[in-house]
Protein backbone atom coordinates (compact mmCIF):
# COMPACT_ATOMS: atom_id res chain seq x y z
CA UNK A 1 0.00 0.00 0.00
CA UNK A 2 1.47 3.46 -0.95
CA UNK A 3 0.01 6.54 1.21
CA UNK A 4 0.05 10.13 1.38
CA UNK A 5 0.10 11.48 5.18
CA UNK A 6 -0.40 15.26 6.47
CA UNK A 7 0.36 15.57 9.77
CA UNK A 8 2.68 17.61 12.20
CA UNK A 9 6.38 17.01 12.23
CA UNK A 10 8.02 16.03 15.95
CA UNK A 11 11.23 15.15 17.35
CA UNK A 12 11.41 11.60 18.85
CA UNK A 13 14.55 9.66 20.22
CA UNK A 14 13.27 6.73 20.03
CA UNK A 15 12.07 6.78 16.34
CA UNK A 16 14.08 5.38 13.46
CA UNK A 17 15.40 8.59 12.32
CA UNK A 18 14.42 10.95 15.18
CA UNK A 19 11.30 12.24 14.70
CA UNK A 20 7.81 11.15 13.84
CA UNK A 21 4.57 12.62 11.87
CA UNK A 22 1.77 13.16 14.01
CA UNK A 23 -1.21 12.14 11.80
CA UNK A 24 -3.85 14.67 10.71
CA UNK A 25 -4.92 13.25 7.32
CA UNK A 26 -4.18 10.03 5.45
CA UNK A 27 -4.80 9.59 1.64
CA UNK A 28 -4.38 5.72 -0.13
CA UNK A 29 -3.00 6.25 -3.55
CA UNK A 30 -2.78 2.45 -4.10
CA UNK A 31 -3.78 -0.58 -2.69
CA UNK A 32 -1.96 -4.21 -2.72
CA UNK A 33 -3.27 -7.20 -4.90
CA UNK A 34 -1.52 -9.62 -2.43
CA UNK A 35 0.07 -9.79 0.91
CA UNK A 36 3.96 -8.42 0.62
CA UNK A 37 6.03 -11.52 0.10
CA UNK A 38 8.81 -9.67 2.26
CA UNK A 39 8.50 -7.97 5.71
CA UNK A 40 10.59 -5.12 4.56
CA UNK A 41 9.37 -3.29 7.64
CA UNK A 42 11.74 -5.13 9.45
CA UNK A 43 15.42 -3.94 10.09
CA UNK A 44 16.91 -6.39 8.44
CA UNK A 45 15.74 -9.06 5.99
CA UNK A 46 16.18 -12.45 7.18
CA UNK A 47 16.07 -14.16 4.15
CA UNK A 48 18.26 -15.81 1.58
CA UNK A 49 20.26 -14.21 -1.55
CA UNK A 50 18.17 -15.75 -3.82
CA UNK A 51 15.16 -14.72 -2.54
CA UNK A 52 16.26 -11.47 -2.32
CA UNK A 53 17.38 -11.35 -5.95
CA UNK A 54 13.93 -12.97 -7.42
CA UNK A 55 11.74 -9.96 -5.27
CA UNK A 56 14.90 -7.71 -6.03
CA UNK A 57 12.12 -4.25 -6.22
CA UNK A 58 10.09 -5.35 -3.14
CA UNK A 59 13.48 -6.21 -0.91
CA UNK A 60 15.61 -2.66 -1.79
CA UNK A 61 12.17 -1.18 -0.36
CA UNK A 62 13.86 -2.33 3.35
CA UNK A 63 16.34 0.63 4.66
CA UNK A 64 19.19 -1.53 4.96
CA UNK A 65 19.09 -3.23 1.64
CA UNK A 66 18.63 -0.04 -0.40
CA UNK A 67 21.63 1.62 1.73
CA UNK A 68 24.38 -0.12 0.71
CA UNK A 69 23.47 1.60 -2.76
CA UNK A 70 23.03 4.83 -1.67
CA UNK A 71 26.82 4.26 -0.62
CA UNK A 72 27.63 2.73 -4.21
CA UNK A 73 26.01 6.18 -5.32
CA UNK A 74 28.39 7.87 -3.35
CA UNK A 75 31.31 6.38 -4.42
CA UNK A 76 30.05 6.91 -8.08
CA UNK A 77 29.52 10.70 -6.83
CA UNK A 78 33.06 10.75 -5.50
CA UNK A 79 34.66 9.82 -8.16
CA UNK A 80 33.18 12.00 -10.87
CA UNK A 81 33.57 15.12 -8.34
CA UNK A 82 37.35 14.53 -8.15
CA UNK A 83 38.14 13.82 -11.91
CA UNK A 84 36.28 16.80 -12.81
CA UNK A 85 38.42 18.77 -10.03
CA UNK A 86 41.44 17.30 -11.88
CA UNK A 87 40.21 18.36 -15.47
CA UNK A 88 39.45 15.55 -16.65
CA UNK A 89 36.34 15.35 -19.09
CA UNK A 90 33.34 12.70 -19.29
CA UNK A 91 32.96 10.82 -22.49
CA UNK A 92 30.21 8.31 -23.21
CA UNK A 93 31.19 5.31 -25.65
CA UNK A 94 29.50 2.99 -27.82
CA UNK A 95 29.19 -1.04 -26.25
CA UNK A 96 28.51 -2.87 -29.58
CA UNK A 97 31.46 -3.13 -31.07
CA UNK A 98 33.30 -4.90 -34.07
CA UNK A 99 36.57 -6.35 -31.70
CA UNK A 100 37.41 -5.88 -28.50
CA UNK A 101 39.70 -4.21 -26.62
CA UNK A 102 40.53 -7.13 -24.02
CA UNK A 103 40.77 -10.03 -26.76
CA UNK A 104 40.07 -13.59 -25.28
CA UNK A 105 37.47 -15.96 -25.63
CA UNK A 106 35.06 -13.87 -23.40
CA UNK A 107 33.00 -12.42 -25.25
CA UNK A 108 29.34 -12.20 -26.20
CA UNK A 109 28.33 -12.10 -29.35
CA UNK A 110 25.46 -11.20 -31.73
CA UNK A 111 24.75 -9.94 -35.30
CA UNK A 112 24.32 -6.33 -35.92
CA UNK A 113 22.97 -5.80 -38.99
CA UNK A 114 23.96 -8.94 -40.51
CA UNK A 115 27.46 -8.46 -39.75
CA UNK A 116 29.17 -9.73 -36.46
CA UNK A 117 29.93 -7.92 -33.59
CA UNK A 118 30.26 -8.03 -29.90
CA UNK A 119 29.12 -6.79 -26.61
CA UNK A 120 32.43 -4.33 -25.18
CA UNK A 121 34.75 -6.04 -22.68
CA UNK A 122 35.70 -2.64 -21.55
CA UNK A 123 36.14 1.28 -23.20
CA UNK A 124 39.72 0.81 -23.44
CA UNK A 125 40.51 1.82 -27.21
CA UNK A 126 37.65 4.71 -27.44
CA UNK A 127 39.47 6.40 -23.90
CA UNK A 128 43.24 6.10 -25.29
CA UNK A 129 41.67 7.52 -28.81
CA UNK A 130 39.73 10.33 -26.29
CA UNK A 131 43.16 10.79 -24.71
CA UNK A 132 44.54 12.45 -27.91
CA UNK A 133 41.53 15.27 -27.93
CA UNK A 134 40.88 15.94 -24.38
CA UNK A 135 44.28 14.45 -22.56
CA UNK A 136 41.93 13.46 -19.45
CA UNK A 137 38.69 11.42 -20.03
CA UNK A 138 36.82 8.93 -17.58
CA UNK A 139 33.48 7.57 -18.07
CA UNK A 140 31.36 5.00 -15.64
CA UNK A 141 29.42 2.72 -17.64
CA UNK A 142 28.55 -0.88 -18.27
CA UNK A 143 31.24 -3.58 -19.24
CA UNK A 144 30.31 -7.66 -20.77
CA UNK A 145 32.31 -10.59 -19.71
CA UNK A 146 30.97 -13.86 -21.06
CA UNK A 147 32.38 -16.16 -18.10
CA UNK A 148 30.72 -18.96 -16.82
CA UNK A 149 30.95 -18.91 -13.21
CA UNK A 150 30.07 -19.78 -9.64
CA UNK A 151 31.53 -17.04 -7.61
CA UNK A 152 30.82 -14.46 -5.27
CA UNK A 153 33.52 -12.29 -7.01
CA UNK A 154 32.17 -11.98 -10.68
CA UNK A 155 29.61 -10.70 -12.78
CA UNK A 156 28.76 -10.75 -16.51
CA UNK A 157 27.63 -7.75 -16.75
CA UNK A 158 29.11 -4.45 -14.50
CA UNK A 159 29.85 -1.09 -13.93
CA UNK A 160 33.26 0.50 -14.91
CA UNK A 161 34.68 3.42 -13.27
CA UNK A 162 37.28 3.94 -16.06
CA UNK A 163 39.87 7.28 -16.21
CA UNK A 164 42.85 8.01 -18.47
CA UNK A 165 45.32 10.58 -18.51
CA UNK A 166 47.77 11.94 -21.20
CA UNK A 167 51.17 13.57 -20.38
CA UNK A 168 52.47 10.97 -18.18
CA UNK A 169 55.77 10.72 -16.50
CA UNK A 170 55.36 6.56 -15.87
CA UNK A 171 52.15 4.21 -14.66
CA UNK A 172 53.68 5.73 -10.95
CA UNK A 173 51.48 9.12 -12.10
CA UNK A 174 48.16 6.95 -12.82
CA UNK A 175 48.59 5.17 -9.57
CA UNK A 176 48.88 8.50 -7.41
CA UNK A 177 46.03 10.08 -9.09
CA UNK A 178 43.97 6.50 -8.01
CA UNK A 179 45.16 7.16 -4.64
CA UNK A 180 43.87 10.73 -4.53
CA UNK A 181 40.91 9.62 -6.13
CA UNK A 182 39.97 6.93 -4.06
CA UNK A 183 40.71 9.53 -0.80
CA UNK A 184 38.45 12.03 -2.02
CA UNK A 185 36.05 9.41 -2.42
CA UNK A 186 35.68 7.47 0.70
CA UNK A 187 36.20 10.98 2.47
CA UNK A 188 33.07 11.76 0.28
CA UNK A 189 31.00 8.74 1.07
CA UNK A 190 31.98 9.18 4.83
CA UNK A 191 30.25 12.60 4.33
CA UNK A 192 27.63 12.65 2.13
CA UNK A 193 26.39 8.50 3.71
CA UNK A 194 26.91 9.17 6.85
CA UNK A 195 23.86 7.25 8.10
CA UNK A 196 23.95 4.71 5.82
CA UNK A 197 27.47 3.83 7.29
CA UNK A 198 25.93 4.06 10.36
CA UNK A 199 23.06 1.83 9.97
CA UNK A 200 25.26 -0.59 7.86
CA UNK A 201 28.16 0.04 10.52
CA UNK A 202 30.45 0.23 7.31
CA UNK A 203 33.94 0.78 7.95
CA UNK A 204 35.25 3.36 5.54
CA UNK A 205 39.31 2.99 5.13
CA UNK A 206 41.47 5.53 6.05
CA UNK A 207 43.86 5.87 2.79
CA UNK A 208 47.51 6.91 3.20
CA UNK A 209 50.17 6.02 1.10
CA UNK A 210 49.13 2.56 -0.46
CA UNK A 211 52.23 0.02 -0.31
CA UNK A 212 53.26 -1.30 -3.54
CA UNK A 213 55.26 -4.33 -4.60
CA UNK A 214 56.29 -5.78 -7.86
CA UNK A 215 54.55 -9.33 -9.31
CA UNK A 216 57.74 -11.02 -8.80
CA UNK A 217 58.24 -10.10 -5.30
CA UNK A 218 54.67 -10.86 -4.59
CA UNK A 219 55.29 -14.09 -5.83
CA UNK A 220 58.27 -14.87 -3.78
CA UNK A 221 56.47 -13.11 -0.25
CA UNK A 222 53.21 -15.37 -1.04
CA UNK A 223 55.47 -18.35 -1.37
CA UNK A 224 56.75 -17.56 2.23
CA UNK A 225 52.96 -17.34 3.32
CA UNK A 226 51.45 -20.78 1.84
CA UNK A 227 50.59 -19.22 -1.58
CA UNK A 228 52.13 -18.17 -5.07
CA UNK A 229 51.35 -21.44 -6.82
CA UNK A 230 50.50 -19.48 -10.20
CA UNK A 231 53.63 -18.01 -11.84
CA UNK A 232 51.59 -15.53 -14.48
CA UNK A 233 48.76 -14.63 -11.83
CA UNK A 234 47.28 -13.58 -8.55
CA UNK A 235 44.91 -16.20 -7.43
CA UNK A 236 41.81 -15.37 -5.01
CA UNK A 237 43.72 -16.97 -2.34
CA UNK A 238 47.00 -15.00 -3.04
CA UNK A 239 45.21 -11.52 -2.87
CA UNK A 240 43.72 -12.41 0.27
CA UNK A 241 47.24 -13.25 1.79
CA UNK A 242 48.34 -10.18 0.23
CA UNK A 243 46.13 -7.94 1.84
CA UNK A 244 46.21 -9.70 5.46
CA UNK A 245 49.93 -9.46 5.11
CA UNK A 246 49.82 -5.65 4.85
CA UNK A 247 47.26 -5.10 7.17
CA UNK A 248 48.66 -6.81 9.62
CA UNK A 249 51.80 -4.62 9.10
CA UNK A 250 49.72 -0.98 9.86
CA UNK A 251 49.96 -0.61 6.21
CA UNK A 252 46.23 -0.29 5.49
CA UNK A 253 43.69 -2.03 3.21
CA UNK A 254 44.84 -1.45 0.07
CA UNK A 255 47.92 -2.83 -2.04
CA UNK A 256 49.35 -2.33 -5.50
CA UNK A 257 51.05 -5.28 -7.47
CA UNK A 258 52.80 -4.16 -10.54
CA UNK A 259 54.46 -5.36 -13.15
CA UNK A 260 52.23 -8.55 -14.14
CA UNK A 261 53.90 -10.67 -17.11
CA UNK A 262 53.43 -9.82 -20.61
CA UNK A 263 51.63 -12.67 -21.09
CA UNK A 264 49.22 -11.95 -19.00
CA UNK A 265 48.15 -8.61 -20.25
CA UNK A 266 46.49 -7.17 -23.43
CA UNK A 267 48.09 -6.00 -26.52
CA UNK A 268 47.70 -2.22 -25.62
CA UNK A 269 49.72 -2.39 -22.11
CA UNK A 270 53.79 -0.89 -22.75
CA UNK A 271 56.22 -3.62 -21.80
CA UNK A 272 58.72 -2.36 -19.32
CA UNK A 273 61.76 -1.14 -21.28
CA UNK A 274 64.48 -2.51 -18.92
CA UNK A 275 63.02 -6.39 -19.11
CA UNK A 276 59.93 -7.03 -22.11
CA UNK A 277 58.65 -10.10 -20.33
CA UNK A 278 56.81 -7.55 -17.82
CA UNK A 279 54.45 -4.87 -18.12
CA UNK A 280 53.98 -1.49 -16.80
CA UNK A 281 50.85 -2.75 -15.42
CA UNK A 282 48.83 -2.70 -12.10
CA UNK A 283 46.37 -4.66 -9.96
CA UNK A 284 44.83 -2.83 -6.86
CA UNK A 285 43.78 -5.09 -4.06
CA UNK A 286 41.59 -3.91 -1.44
CA UNK A 287 40.49 -6.18 1.41
CA UNK A 288 41.29 -9.54 -0.22
CA UNK A 289 40.01 -8.78 -3.66
CA UNK A 290 41.34 -7.09 -7.27
CA UNK A 291 38.84 -3.73 -7.76
CA UNK A 292 41.13 -2.11 -9.93
CA UNK A 293 43.21 -3.15 -12.89
CA UNK A 294 45.78 -0.22 -15.13
CA UNK A 295 48.77 0.90 -16.03
CA UNK A 296 50.86 2.85 -19.07
CA UNK A 297 49.83 2.38 -22.84
CA UNK A 298 52.21 2.03 -25.67
CA UNK A 299 51.78 5.32 -27.52
CA UNK A 300 54.23 4.76 -30.33
CA UNK A 301 52.73 3.87 -33.42
CA UNK A 302 55.46 1.23 -34.36
CA UNK A 303 55.55 -0.45 -30.99
CA UNK A 304 51.90 -0.73 -31.37
CA UNK A 305 52.01 -2.21 -34.38
CA UNK A 306 54.66 -4.53 -33.91
CA UNK A 307 53.19 -5.84 -30.32
CA UNK A 308 50.04 -6.72 -32.13
CA UNK A 309 51.59 -8.73 -35.08
CA UNK A 310 53.08 -10.69 -32.12
CA UNK A 311 49.45 -11.45 -30.28
CA UNK A 312 48.51 -12.74 -34.38
CA UNK A 313 46.22 -9.46 -34.17
CA UNK A 314 45.61 -7.11 -37.98
CA UNK A 315 46.23 -3.65 -37.32
CA UNK A 316 44.11 -3.02 -40.09
CA UNK A 317 41.30 -4.64 -38.48
CA UNK A 318 41.68 -1.92 -35.54
CA UNK A 319 42.05 0.87 -38.04
CA UNK A 320 40.47 3.78 -36.34
CA UNK A 321 42.92 2.81 -33.12
CA UNK A 322 46.06 2.57 -34.63
CA UNK A 323 45.44 5.37 -36.96
CA UNK A 324 45.29 7.74 -33.65
CA UNK A 325 48.41 6.63 -33.01
CA UNK A 326 49.95 6.97 -36.38
CA UNK A 327 49.24 10.55 -35.92
CA UNK A 328 50.40 10.66 -32.40
CA UNK A 329 49.67 10.59 -28.54
CA UNK A 330 51.22 11.69 -25.88
CA UNK A 331 52.60 9.39 -23.42
CA UNK A 332 48.87 7.88 -21.44
CA UNK A 333 47.86 5.30 -19.09
CA UNK A 334 44.78 4.43 -16.98
CA UNK A 335 42.82 2.20 -15.25
CA UNK A 336 39.47 0.61 -14.96
CA UNK A 337 37.63 -0.14 -11.22
CA UNK A 338 34.73 -2.60 -10.68
CA UNK A 339 32.40 -1.03 -8.78
CA UNK A 340 30.37 -3.85 -7.06
CA UNK A 341 33.31 -5.25 -6.20
CA UNK A 342 34.68 -1.93 -4.61
CA UNK A 343 30.61 -1.53 -2.82
CA UNK A 344 31.09 -5.14 -1.77
CA UNK A 345 34.67 -4.84 -0.21
CA UNK A 346 33.39 -1.41 1.28
CA UNK A 347 30.11 -2.76 2.86
CA UNK A 348 31.32 -6.19 4.18
CA UNK A 349 29.22 -7.94 1.81
CA UNK A 350 29.77 -11.68 0.90
CA UNK A 351 28.67 -11.83 -2.59
CA UNK A 352 28.83 -9.93 -5.69
CA UNK A 353 25.15 -10.14 -6.29
CA UNK A 354 24.53 -8.13 -3.59
CA UNK A 355 26.13 -4.74 -5.00
CA UNK A 356 24.47 -5.15 -8.14
CA UNK A 357 21.00 -3.76 -8.51
CA UNK A 358 20.17 -6.23 -10.98
CA UNK A 359 22.95 -8.83 -11.33
CA UNK A 360 22.95 -10.62 -14.72
CA UNK A 361 25.24 -14.00 -14.56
Amino acid sequence: MTLRVKGILNEEERAPHGREIRIREVEILSTPAEPMPLAIDKWKLNTSLEAKLNLRPIALRNVQERSKFKIQEGIVRGFRDFLYQEGFTEIHTPKIGAKSAEGGANLFKLEYFHRPAVLQQSPQLYKQMMVGVFDRVFETAPVFRAEKHNTKRHLNEYTSLDFEMGYIDGREDVMQMETAMLQHTMAYVKEHCAPEIALLDVDVPRIGAIPCIRFADALALLKTLGGGKNRNDLTPEDEVLLCEYYREKGLGEFVFVTHFPTAKRPFYVMDDPHNPRETLSFDLLFRGLEVTTGGQRIHDYDAQVAKMQARGLDPAQFESYIGVHRCGLPPHGGLGIGLERLTMKLCGLSNIRDASLFPRD
